[in-house]
C-alpha cells in the first residue's frame, strides 16, 4: 500500500504524519522550504489542553516545557479591572503560549526519528493526478518528481496549492482584523499573567489602539498585540515604537522601562471556509480549509484537531480499505465545527468592535463584551471552546441502555485516570491515538486493588468477552469514576477522545451497535439500504411501465 502524501511542513503537517504513524500508516512529506525554520518571536501560538495533550502524545516531548502556562488572566477596561482568573500552578486549563518555531522544531524532532515518516524538502507541488486506486503529485524543484500516495492531504496554509488545483472554493471576509505585534524582552508588573486591555486611557500614537493584549513568553520574553482601525494605515517603525513605549509607560510607573525589541509585524486575521474538505482521494486540514482568529481565538488548535480527526479515519481506511462513510465524516464533523466557530465570531465582531448605538449606554454591556473576549482568548464558550459532534453522521441511534454523563455525547472526555490491561494507572487521554477504541468501566474501589483481584470478577469475564467481539480492535480500561457516570456503567471513546455513549451496565449488543456506528457501519448500511430501495422502485416502475404497453 501506497503511503499517505502530506503537502506541507508546518505544525499540521508533521502532526498529522506523526499520527499516522501512530497507527502504523506511512507517509511521505512534502516541505516547499529547505526543511527548517527561522525563528520569529513574534509569530507565538496558544494551545489548549486537549491540543497540548495530542502534541505531548505525538512528539514524546513535555511541549510546555519549552513554553509558559499563564498564571492568570486579567482584563481591564480603561483603569478598572472587570475580570480576573487565577490558575493553579499545573492546570491543565491554563492555556499554553510559546513561539510557533519552538513548537514546529519539536514535531520535526520526533519526525525525524519515526521511520514510517519521510520528509522531501525543497519539494513544490505543481499537479495531482486522481485515479481508482490512488493519487500521484508531481512536484518541481532540485528533487522533482512524481510521489506515488494512497490518499493526500493539503495541509499547505491559506493559499493552499492542493485546493487550487482541486478547483475548491474559499470564500468568507478579508481582514476582519488587524493587529500590530511586537516580541520584547521586560520586566512587567504582573509576571505570567496574561492581560487583555481595551479602551487603555493613555492617547495612543498614529491609529487609534482601542485594545491591547499582553502574553508572556519564556525568559521574560511578552508578546503585544495592538487592534488596528480598520482600513489599510501603514504602521511604520517609528509608530510602532512609539506605541510600544506609551503602552509599557501606561503600564508602569509613568515612565517607559528598559526594554528589547526582538521581532515586530503586523498580523491580519481573515475568515475563510473551503467549500469541500474533500475530493476523492484529496482532503484538505488547517489553514488550507479554513481561517479564523478573531477576538482571541487560534487558528492553530482547530488545525491540530483536524490532523487528530483525519488520522484515525485513515488509518482502517489504508489498512482495511476504502471505506467511504467514515473518511466522508470528516469532512461532516469537522467542517461544521469550524463554521460554528466562525458565525458565533462574525455575529459578535459587529457588536465588541462596532462604534456607537445604544448598547454603550446599557449597564453591564462592558462586562458582557468582556466575558465573550475572554472565552476567546482562554478557549471557551461559542467562539473559543472545542467543537462536538453530537450531529454527527457517526453518532449510534437508538441505544436502549444508553444514559447520559457530565461529558455531552460527542465532546472530548475527561481525562481520568485509568487501569490499562497491563495493570498499569495511566490516564485516559494517554491511551488515544492508537487507533483503537476505548471502553471505559466504571468501577469504584479498583483503584486500590491489584488488577489480578478483579480482572476476572463481576462483570469484567463479560465484558472482556464484549470487547474482544467489536468490529474493531479495543482496549478496555477500568476507571474508578468518571463526572456524572454512575458504578458499573461503560463508556465508549473515539480513538480522537470525543465520547461516543455511556451504557448502563455490560450490554453487547448496545456496544457492539455503537461502536459499528462509529466506524461509519450504520451509515454505510443506510446508505446501501437507500440505493438498494431506490433500484427496486426503478424496477417497479419500469415493469409498471412496461405491463401497461
Amino acid at each position: 500500500m501506497d503511503p499517505v502524501i502530506i503537502v506541507g511542513a508546518g505544525p499540521v503537517g508533521l502532526t498529522l504524519a506523526l499520527a499516522l504513524a501512530r497507527q502504523e500508516v506511512p507517509s511521505v512529506v512534502l516541505d516547499e522550504g529547505p526543511g527548517k525554520n527561522d525563528p520569529r518571536p513574534a509569530r507565538t501560538v496558544v494551545l489548549r489542553e486537549d491540543t497540548t495533550a495530542l502534541l505531548e502524545r505525538l512528539t514524546g516531548v513535555a511541549v510546555g516545557d519549552h513554553g509558559v502556562r499563564w498564571t492568570g488572566w486579567r482584563s481591564v477596561r480603561r483603569r478598572q479591572v472587570l475580570n480576573e482568573i487565577t490558575f493553579e500552578e499545573g492546570d491543565p486549563t491554563a492555556p499554553l503560549h510559546l513561539a510557533q518555531h519552538v513548537l514546529t522544531g519539536a514535531l520535526r524532532a520526533a519526525v525525524a526519528h519515526e521511520p514510517l515518516v519521510e520528509v522531501a524538502a525543497d519539494s513544490r507541488l505543481d499537479s495531482i493526478e486522481q485515479e481508482r486506486s490512488g493519487v500521484s503529485a508531481h512536484t518541481r524543484g532540485p528533487k522533482g518528481t512524481w510521489w506515488r500516495g494512497s490518499y493526500l492531504v493539503g495541509c499547505d496554509g491559506p493559499r493552499s496549492t492542493v485546493r487550487k488545483l482541486q478547483d475548491i472554493r474559499f470564500p468568507g471576509r478579508t481582514a476582519v482584523e488587524r493587529h500590530a505585534v511586537a516580541a520584547l524582552r521586560v520586566e512587567l508588573p504582573w509576571e505570567g499573567q496574561a492581560l487583555l486591555h481595551r479602551m487603555p486611557p493613555w492617547r495612543s500614537s498614529g491609529p487609534s489602539a482601542g485594545e491591547v493584549t499582553a502574553r508572556p513568553l519564556t525568559d521574560g520574553m511578552w508578546r503585544l498585540d495592538w487592534l488596528l482601525p480598520p482600513g489599510k494605515d501603514l504602521v511604520t517603525p517609528d509608530i510602532l515604537v512609539a506605541r510600544i513605549r506609551e503602552t509599557l509607560a501606561g503600564w508602569t510607573d509613568g515612565t517607559t522601562p528598559a526594554y528589547d525589541l526582538l521581532d515586530t509585524g503586523v498580523h491580519t486575521v481573515h475568515h475563510r471556509l473551503a467549500r469541500r474538505w474533500r475530493a476523492g482521494r484529496v482532503f484538505l486540514a488547517g489553514d488550507a480549509a479554513h481561517l479564523l482568529g478573531a477576538l482571541g481565538t487560534q487558528g492553530l488548535d482547530e488545525g491540530l484537531r483536524d490532523a487528530d480527526n483525519l488520522a484515525w479515519k485513515l488509518a482502517p481506511a489504508w489498512h482495511h480499505g476504502h471505506h467511504e462513510a467514515l473518511l466522508d465524516s470528516y469532512q461532516a464533523e469537522r467542517r461544521a465545527v469550524v463554521a460554528a466557530r466562525l458565525r458565533a465570531a462574525d455575529q459578535l465582531l459587529p457588536v465588541l468592535r462596532g462604534e456607537g448605538g445604544l448598547r454603550h449606554y446599557v449597564p453591564g454591556a462592558a462586562r458582557g463584551h468582556d466575558a465573550l473576549l475572554t472565552d476567546g482568548h482562554l478557549g471557551r464558550g461559542s467562539v473559543g471552546a472545542p467543537g462536538t459532534y453530537a450531529d454527527s453522521p457517526l453518532t449510534p441511534r437508538h441505544l436502549e441502555a444508553e444514559i447520559p454523563v457530565d461529558t455531552p455525547f460527542g465532546s472530548p472526555v475527561a481525562d481520568v485516570r485509568v487501569t490499562a490491561e497491563d495493570g498499569s494507572f495511566v490516564q485516559l487521554r494517554d491511551r488515544l491515538g492508537r487507533g483503537a477504541l476505548l471502553v471505559v468501566l466504571i468501577a469504584p474501589g479498583t483503584g486500590v486493588w491489584d488488577r489480578k483481584h478483579w480482572v476476572s470478577a463481576g462483570v469484567m469475564p463479560r465484558l472482556a468477552a464484549a470487547v474482544a467481539a467489536l468490529p474493531h480492535p479495543a482496549e478496555l480500561l477500568v476507571a474508578e469514576d468518571y463526572p456524572g457516570a454512575p458504578a458499573h456503567s461503560v463508556l465508549l471513546v473515539r480513538p480522537d477522545g470525543h465520547l461516543v455513549t455511556a451504557l448502563s451496565g455490560v450490554r453487547p449488543a448496545d456496544l457492539y451497535a455503537a461502536a459499528e456506528a462509529t466506524l461509519g457501519g450504520a451509515v454505510q448500511e443506510e446508505k446501501e439500504e437507500k440505493e438498494e430501495n431506490e433500484e427496486n422502485e426503478e424496477k417497479a416502475q419500469a415493469e409498471a411501465g412496461s405491463g401497461a404497453r
